[in-house]
This record gives C-alpha cells, sequence and structure tokens, in this order.
C-alpha cells in the first residue's frame, strides 16, 4: 500500500498560447489510445542527487512548465470530431510529496507511485500533460517520478526535455525545437500537404504488395487465453555478437539486421513468402523536430520479401524497405486512415497490418567497427540467453508488436503477442526464432526460409 502523500502547488507562465488541432503525431496516438485503452503513459523514475530538496525539484517543474509549451496543453473536447490543442500561458500544477513509512523501502515506494502513475489514465482535458512526485525517506529525497501523456510528449521529447535542462537558470536561452502550435499550422501549409501526399502514395504501394492471409494458418489457438495479450522478455548476448559479425560482412546496422530476422520469423510462423510490418518511425531526424518537446512519432511500413535467398539478402531489403519507411512515415493521420482503410476494401478486408516494431534504443551504434566477434565467441554467449514470459494485459495493439530496449552488451528485446490470433508457445517460438536466425546468419549466411 501506498503512504498518504502530501501536495506543493507550484505555478508557473511562459510564452505563447492558443488553440490549435492536433498535430498528425498527436492525433496518431489519440487515435492508437483509443482503439486500444491502453494508457500508454511514457515516463520512469530516476534516483535524486546527493542533497536534492523539494523546493528544488519543484523550481524544476516550473522552469520545464513555463519552458515547453508541450506540458502547458490540456486538449478541448469537439463534438463528433478529435480534440482541439490549447496551449495555456500559465497555470498551476501539483509537485506530489510522497513521505516513505518506517518498515518500507524508498525503491518499492518509488515504484508503487510509478505503476500508479503508468496505469492511471490522464485526464487531457482537465489534466497537464506530466505527473511528478518527489520520494522522501528521514526528509531527504531519494527519487523524482516522472510520468508524461503520450499524446503530447513521445519518448524522444522527453529526452528534448532533459536535455534542455542545461538551460535553466538562462531564461534568455532560446527554446530549441518546433512548438506544437506552430508545427499544426505547418502541417497545412503546401509543402507540408506535399510531404503527405507523397509519403501516402508510398503506403498504396506497399500496402498492395501485402499478402494475403494463408488460410490454413494453424497458429490461431482453440481456447483463446486470458488477458489476451502476453508478453515474452529476451536479453541475448549471442544474438549482440552475431549482429556484429553480420554488421561487419554487410554493411549494414543492426536495425535493419534486426528487422530481417523478424519479418522471417513472421512469415515462418505464418506461412507467408514476406512479411508485413509498421516500424515506428520517430521524425526527429526533419528540419526543426530534433529538439521538439512533443509528439512526432508515426508508423512507416516496410514488406520484405523472404523468399529466394540467403539472410544477407533479406537483410539488404529490409534496409531497403527500412529506409523507405523512415523517409515516408510523416502524413496526415486522418487521410492515412481512410487509404488504409479503402485499400483494405479493395482487397476484401483481407489486409494484414497487425505486426509492429519500435526500435526503443538510444545508444548509437558501429556494429561493423572493429574485429568481428569469432564463431567460437558467439556459441560461448549462447548459453547465456534469457527468455522468460513477462507481463500479461487485457488490450495491447496488433498481433505481435516488437519492442527492442539498451541493454549493456546484448541485445535485449519484448516481443508482444495476441493469444486470440496465436497460441503462446507459437508467440514464444517467434521470440525465439529471431536469436536462432540470426546466431546462423552469423556462422554461415544460409537460406533465410
Amino acid at each position: 500500500m501506498e503512504p498518504a502523500t502530501n501536495q506543493l502547488v507550484v505555478d508557473f507562465r511562459g510564452e505563447g498560447s492558443g488553440v490549435e488541432a492536433l498535430t498528425w503525431g498527436q492525433r496518431d496516438v489519440w487515435d492508437l489510445m483509443r482503439r486500444t485503452g491502453r494508457t500508454m503513459n511514457i515516463g520512469g523514475t530516476v534516483r535524486a542527487a546527493d542533497g536534492e530538496t523539494v523546493e528544488r525539484t519543484a523550481e524544476l517543474l516550473r522552469y520545464m512548465m513555463g519552458r515547453h509549451q508541450a506540458l502547458r496543453t490540456r486538449l478541448r473536447a469537439v463534438e463528433g470530431g478529435a480534440p482541439l490543442q490549447v496551449v495555456h500561458g500559465r497555470g498551476e500544477i501539483a509537485l506530489e510529496i510522497v513521505d516513505v513509512p518506517g518498515g518500507a523501502g524508498p525503491d518499492e515506494v518509488a515504484e508503487a507511485v510509478r505503476v500508479r502513475y503508468q496505469t492511471t489514465m490522464f485526464d487531457p482535458f482537465q489534466e497537464w500533460p506530466v505527473r511528478m512526485a518527489v520520494i522522501r525517506s528521514r526528509a531527504a529525497v531519494t527519487h523524482v517520478v516522472v510520468m508524461y501523456y503520450h499524446v503530447i510528449v513521445d519518448g524522444f521529447g522527453i529526452d528534448a526535455v532533459v536535455r534542455d535542462l542545461a538551460h535553466m537558470g538562462r531564461p534568455d536561452s532560446p527554446v530549441e525545437g518546433v512548438q506544437p502550435l506552430e508545427l499544426a499550422r505547418q502541417q497545412r501549409e503546401p509543402a507540408a500537404v506535399r510531404q503527405s501526399e507523397k509519403s501516402l502514395r508510398y503506403w498504396e504501394r506497399q500496402l498492395r504488395r501485402i499478402p494475403a492471409r494463408p488460410a490454413g494458418t494453424p497458429v490461431a489457438p482453440a481456447d483463446p487465453s486470458q488477458p489476451r495479450h502476453w508478453e515474452v522478455v529476451c536479453v541475448s548476448p549471442a544474438m549482440a555478437l552475431a549482429v556484429r559479425a553480420i554488421a561487419a560482412r554487410t554493411g549494414v546496422a543492426s536495425g535493419p539486421i534486426l528487422l530481417a530476422a523478424y519479418a522471417v520469423a513472421l512469415a515462418r510462423l505464418t506461412d507467408a513468402d514476406a512479411a508485413a510490418v509498421q516500424v515506428v518511425v520517430s521524425n526527429r531526424f526533419r528540419p526543426g523536430f530534433a529538439e521538439a518537446v512533443g509528439s512526432l512519432r508515426q508508423f512507416g511500413v516496410c514488406v520484405i520479401d523472404v523468399t529466394d535467398g540467403t539472410f544477407d539478402e533479406v537483410v539488404a531489403r529490409a534496409w531497403s524497405a527500412a529506409i523507405g519507411a523512415y523517409k515516408h512515415g510523416y502524413y496526415d493521420t486522418v487521410a492515412h486512415q481512410e487509404l488504409v482503410a479503402r485499400i483494405g476494401r479493395d482487397l476484401g478486408d483481407d489486409l494484414d497490418l497487425s505486426c509492429y516494431l519500435n526500435d526503443r534504443r538510444r545508444e548509437t551504434r558501429d556494429e561493423s567497427a572493429g574485429p568481428a566477434p569469432t564463431p567460437q565467441e558467439i556459441l560461448a554467449a549462447r548459453p547465456r540467453s534469457t527468455v522468460r514470459w513477462g507481463v500479461r494485459e487485457p488490450t495491447y495493439d496488433g498481433a505481435f508488436y516488437l519492442h527492442v530496449e539498451d541493454v549493456p552488451d546484448a541485445i535485449g528485446y519484448t516481443l508482444w503477442g495476441d493469444t486470440h490470433r496465436f497460441a503462446p508457445e507459437a508467440i514464444e517460438r517467434c521470440a525465439r526464432d529471431m536469436e536462432t536466425l540470426i546466431v546462423e546468419a552469423a556462422l554461415d549466411p544460409v537460406p533465410a526460409r
């Protein structure tokens, strides 16, 4: 049980206010949350620096809120349509203060607060899109817990908030990155409309390449599980070494190599010749977006043929597909939804876009640098791999959702599977196949199928 909490009201003010439509990225997450019922809150816990105080944390929160339009945003309901975003010039927000009771540990209490923040829906019409709490043990601040409303801020937007803290105490420092009101206006201008139309033409070409679901796919369970969506958690030092060996041989980075293995594993599971994967595109490489505090992520589509060639050749196809997906992952969300629905009707509702990949890694890697790992090193690391069942949730998105995480000296990945479409053993097999494929391909570029 969480201890009782107190609140410190923090007032703030900042430059810029107004009302605009949701941006494309905001609308994408808004629709996703409505479709799945997930909170999708993002954030976490950090250990406080020695000597941290409630007052200093309050000043940090005041700075953040005043500095970034996105954090001063609430939504306004529109009857029969998507909400509007409303940026306020001033306001008040509560900093939660949680004192650790006797007999409890600060880590335990901080985790309980994080879970509560993570699992409690934001009220975007009444609540600011950030929650912050300080954990105190014997009057000393030990942890700070922060959670954001994903419609307003994505993961790279959180990174931008953190980097901008370097400007705290320098009020004349300009805010970097496009602001949400400005972005909403930009997306109505001819240049953005042309970009969207170009992206959607690319999407249409790729969608019409997606193979129909095989009629006899023997993976649907006779007795679907509850909760419906299951997570497999994998950590593989051998895969990290094998990826380096393949990268050295092909000159391709780890992302497309992992995408290729995912595509082959999916195609094997469904007895298909190709796999369609929607990849999360950060869009941070676009001008003015790198330091933007907002929600810019959208999906790109990769359709990858896994037949007639070695794994290295599938890697080359995955690299090409990923480049196309990233280039064309910025578009009008409503027009995109209309396109997918139209093509689905054209294909007799047999369009399967239910597999996703989100590479969450932040570290920049050059896997092709330095000597490639030897086969002996790769095989020796194989016994250290771990595969376990993780969280089970009643709702998620898609039939398969692969997340790749930062893990030291290993590839860490989690695979969410829909047990109403695939039996748990099929979900686990797909996760294990990724490691097997990459390790075998590192030792010998064997045929992919």
